[in-house]
């Protein structure tokens, strides 16, 4: 009989426990959300005036954020997504959860394919967060880049 009372209160905790964690987590990714945002208003985007943001979090909970920087040479060009994961990489962090990317239009601003390929070389288990006036999409890399270009493809056989 104790057994039995005791696996049902730790049911009990564990449901406060996860609804907990995930008031945690929705919090952490409104906050995601908000900074990709206000950092947009660094975004050098002259030449197209499409200004984006993005801010990526570690695994220690830390955020690193970017913004796309735009060359005359558009080929140059760096998007927000990697110049918040080169910044973070070139401080030391190197384990990443999520990062939410956020553009100028009301739709959602998905990562390009270079972005995408690079998130996948140093995180490919991220979740990429994407928002909208009064949307967001929590979508997997795995999911938008489904066959990816991966290290192992680089080794001689």
């Amino acid at each position: 009989m104790n057994k039995v009372v005791f696996k049902r209160k730790s049911f009990i905790f564990d449901f406060i426990f996860s609804n907990l964690d995930s008031m945690k987590s929705k919090k952490k990714i409104e906050e995601l959300i908000r900074f990709a945002s206000e950092t947009r208003k660094f975004s050098q985007a002259k030449y197209s005036g499409f200004s984006v943001g993005a801010a990526l979090l570690t695994r220690d909970g830390e955020i690193v954020t970017g913004c796309n920087i735009e060359s005359s040479s558009l080929g140059l060009t760096i998007c927000a997504e990697r110049v918040a994961l080169t910044k973070a990489l070139s401080e030391g962090k190197s384990r990443f959860t999520h990062i939410a990317v956020v553009g100028p239009t009301d739709d959602y601003c998905p990562p390009c394919g270079a972005c995408r390929q690079l998130l996948y070389d140093y995180a490919p288990d991220i979740k990429i967060i994407l928002s909208k006036k009064n949307d967001t999409k929590i979508i997997p890399l795995k999911e938008l880049l489904p066959f990816a270009f991966e290290e192992t493809k680089l080794r001689k056989s």
